[in-house]
């Protein structure tokens, strides 16, 4: 399970527009955190202990260089293990949740210019391209590429607009709905070849009909079929083009 990040319109880089709306405040970005947040943070934090230890280190070589793109809280990039792990979100903030030994990197996501190029094995993004508009994705997979390695990996989990349309829109910061077709079509036009793609993978939120349990969490990851079921989440793993 996921639950949805709030990311901020400065986080994004310049000429951020949702949908021709102004952007929000940063008052009204604290308040929208401390609303969709704080009930679940310390919950927050043991499920993606379990997701990575359950499932996501699979694809992450332990003595790579890990990137997390919009890392918000860093509960990915503080419960992988790898052998440098870097986190990027413009927000400074960051710095507050980043663990010890994870390098924090103030900057857009459509200028990753601060990453030396060809320097990551493994990035990241979890819940995050919904955010952004289509130019803004284009500019990230664009500049996640140029940080890649020849042949390193792009790993996204994504909430997939076919199966949980009915909530797609219940938070206010969604501005561009994708699926797994739709993102991998963006993928394969901006230097990637998607090597993996779990069409349905994780509950939407937290507040799926699968409970909060880390039990059921652990059990769940060991099921495929349930994720059939649940999976409103699309997880792809795309390669970056030598």
């Amino acid at each position: 399970m996921q639950d949805e990040k709030y990311i901020p319109p400065s986080a994004l880089g310049k000429g951020v527009r949702g949908l021709g709306q102004a952007a929000p405040t940063p008052p009204q970005v604290e308040t929208i955190y401390a609303r969709r947040f704080s009930p679940d943070i310390e919950f927050r934090q043991k499920m993606w202990e379990v997701l990575c230890q359950g499932f996501f280190q699979q694809f992450v070589p332990e003595d790579s260089t890990v990137m997390e793109v919009g890392a918000g809280y860093c509960e990915f990039i503080n419960n992988i293990r790898a052998g440098r792990k870097i986190a990027v979100d413009l927000n400074p903030a960051i710095s507050q949740h980043a663990a010890a030994e994870v390098k924090v990197i103030n900057t857009s996501s459509t200028d990753l210019s601060l990453v030396p190029a060809g320097m990551v094995d493994i990035a990241f993004a979890s819940n995050f391209f919904e955010h952004l508009t289509r130019e803004q994705i284009v500019l990230t997979m664009q500049e996640v590429a140029r940080s890649l390695k020849p042949g390193g990996h792009f790993l996204i989990l994504q909430p997939n607009i076919r199966f949980c349309m009915r909530d797609y829109w219940m938070f206010f910061d969604h501005i561009t709905p994708l699926d797994d077709r739709s993102l991998s079509e963006a993928l394969e036009t901006n230097g990637y070849r998607v090597t993996k793609n779990i069409v349905r993978f994780l509950p939407y939120t937290t507040k799926s009909r699968l409970p909060n349990s880390l039990f059921l969490l652990r059990l769940y990851l060991k099921l495929p079929l349930a994720w059939r079921i649940f999976g409103q989440q699309t997880f792809i793993i795309a390669q970056k083009d030598s």
